[in-house]
């Protein structure tokens, strides 16, 4: 996969606009922007304004950050080799705010259809022994609770949701109950967080499909004082520092499956 980094300078389209200096410096402003593929089965070119900025991407990566100043972009998808005029999947109005870290999601829409949806990471500064924890419904699956020593932690998470706590480093008991209820679906099982850092997990696919799969993303550098604006850490997560993640997004998954057979037979995984 290649990735070039895209600069556009967006100053006299604001000019134009006749927006005051400081919404112009706001709007000028570099975003680190991160690309999440969630669409099962399909490699793909990424062009941004008509540029080729990602190339072969695979599903169930993370690619980037790409730096981008805030702006609109036109943001489309292709088969690799394509033109965009073949795109898959195109936005041609992505509004990226200035000085900002976000994520765009390539993903499935609960009907299964591809959709793309932008995600602002917060990047705002965890207290000591504190570590963030962000679940993003991005697959075409059923909602969940997911506990945390038997306390909801995240209701109701459905696509295109989000959710997200601060929570004490270290190993949290954590399971998963059927949206609204409190008939357990998996679990408990422990889990560990690490201090000063965020991790952000997607669950992408279909359950109907029997394509469910798990990216991951990580910001890290959030403990204490912050040097910059973090860019993250895009791709799938592997090795010992990841292992609450499978653990966790395992639950999330398989809860929702377990969900999607109550709610209609022909959702299985």
């Amino acid at each position: 996969m290649r990735i070039r980094f895209v600069h556009i300078a967006s100053a006299a389209a604001l000019m134009v606009t006749g927006l005051a200096p400081a919404a112009a410096a706001e709007a000028q402003a570099e975003s680190q922007v991160s690309v999440v593929h969630g669409i099962p089965g399909q490699p793909v070119d990424v062009y941004v304004n008509g540029a080729k900025t990602i190339e072969g991407f695979q599903p169930a990566t993370v690619a980037g950050p790409l730096s981008l100043a805030g702006g609109t972009y036109d943001v489309a998808l292709t088969k690799p080799g394509e033109p965009v005029a073949s795109a898959i999947l195109q936005n041609k109005t992505l509004a990226v705010p200035g000085g900002q870290n976000l994520t765009l999601a390539a993903h499935l829409d609960a009907a299964g259809k591809p959709v793309l949806t932008a995600f602002v990471n917060d990047t705002s500064t965890i207290a000591a022994g504190q570590a963030r924890l962000v679940v993003r419904h991005t697959a075409a699956a059923p909602a969940v609770d997911v506990r945390a020593g038997g306390t909801p932690v995240f209701s109701g998470l459905t696509n295109p949701k989000e959710a997200k706590a601060d929570l004490p480093a270290g190993t949290v008991n954590a399971d998963v109950v059927l949206a609204g209820t409190a008939t357990v679906a998996l679990g408990p099982q422990n889990v560990d967080l690490k201090a000063g850092t965020a991790t952000i997990v997607y669950a992408i696919g279909s359950a109907e499909g029997k394509t469910l799969a798990l990216a991951a993303q990580t910001i890290t550098g959030l403990g204490g004082a912050p040097h910059g604006v973090p860019a993250g850490q895009g791709g799938l997560a592997r090795g010992s520092d990841w292992r609450f993640l499978f653990v966790l997004l395992g639950i999330v998954l398989l809860g929702a499956v377990l969900t999607g057979r109550r709610v209609s037979r022909h959702e299985e995984r």
